[in-house]
């Protein structure tokens, strides 16, 4: 099967013939149909992850598929199945790493991967979902919409007619903007670099864009951000209302660090707060079943999320794109629908 593998770091993915190996316990073979790409993976192509020692390395971690076969022990799918492919754990078996064979030699990969072909999975990394749910829909429920979903419902204490600000607008920040206005949030102030992105944020529910940071002089009740940059969060610091948080979806480097100015406005008002998230702790098994409901509903969508959509073939290009600020999210078509 085609994969894209990361053989060295800093380097283009290759596009390579990859076997599968035998299953084992707790392991599901997944066809891909089509995999979401997103900031974090930049990190391990740049070996920020602690992957270097774990070359060569296939990649992706949101995706949907159709499950192939069933190892011995798994309960929670069967061959047929459509599932998202997810990285926070769900139900069944938490597997060893799946092994695979490039030129002759076997290596690790984790516990889901979705730029390839074909997919050993983790029982408890896939999610089954309706046969006729929407496969770019199902991809972004594996990271990108679950974690902005997620962040809202559970971590932000965002309450009716607060305001909001969200700090790049890519396909997390989109999703989260279309999350506060779900939750009920009072104004969404949406802050990206590239000015392109301003009819995209205002048409997921933000109600004014900038495309500088002039405006962090303004008290918002909750800040989210998505770029990882201790500047701009530093910055951000400040624009915090007495009761303000602010949550940190984005990743910064490896040994760079947050300084925040004038700390002690953390104890103003009722008391401030600023912390990291882990997928907003989505649980797959109780909220991607949810979440397909606000989808039939209406209440939720994927069409205008996705800007950019690319082939196996173009995974270079993809993640060009993606450096480029320009994009959503982005859809690597791989098998089909």
């Amino acid at each position: 099967m085609k994969a894209a593998v990361l053989e060295a770091i800093n380097h283009p993915l290759m596009l390579r013939d990859v076997e599968t190996m035998s299953l084992r316990v707790g392991q599901v073979l997944v066809k891909v149909l089509v995999s979401g790409i997103c900031g974090s993976q930049l990190h391990e192509i740049n070996g920020n992850k602690g992957n270097s020692k774990f070359l060569p390395h296939l990649m992706g971690h949101e995706g949907c598929g159709i499950v192939q076969e069933i190892g011995p022990g798994v309960l929670t799918v069967q061959p047929g199945d459509k599932v998202v492919m997810h990285w926070r754990p769900g139900l069944g078996i938490d597997s060893e790493f799946p092994k695979y064979r490039l030129n002759g030699k076997e290596f690790n990969s984790g516990k889901v991967n979705t730029l390839c072909e074909f997919s050993i999975a983790s029982e408890n990394r896939l999610t089954k979902v309706p046969l006729g749910t929407d496969p770019e829909f199902a991809a972004l429920l594996g990271c990108s919409m679950s974690t902005s979903l997620a962040v809202i419902e559970n971590e932000s204490d965002l309450k009716f007619g607060e305001s909001v600000l969200v700090i790049g607008c890519g396909g997390v920040g989109l999703n989260l903007i279309s999350a506060a206005k779900l939750r009920g949030a009072g104004e969404i102030i949406a802050i990206d670099r590239v000015q392109s992105k301003e009819a995209l944020a205002l048409e997921h529910g933000a109600t004014r864009f900038y495309s500088t940071a002039v405006q962090f002089l303004e008290k918002v009740d909750l800040i989210l951000d998505t770029t990882g940059s201790p500047d701009v969060i530093e910055r951000a610091f400040g624009a915090l209302s007495g009761t303000g948080r602010i949550l940190l979806i984005g990743q910064p480097a490896p040994g760079q660090s947050l300084c925040l100015p004038n700390a002690i406005q953390l104890f103003n008002g009722i008391g401030q707060a600023i912390r990291a998230t882990q997928g907003g702790g989505m649980i797959p098994q109780n909220d991607i079943p949810r979440y397909i409901k606000l989808f039939e509903l209406g209440q939720l969508s994927s069409g205008s999320l996705v800007t950019h959509r690319f082939t196996l073939g173009e995974i270079n290009s993809a993640f060009d794109t993606l450096k480029s600020g320009e994009a959503g999210r982005i859809i690597i078509n791989i098998g089909g629908s």
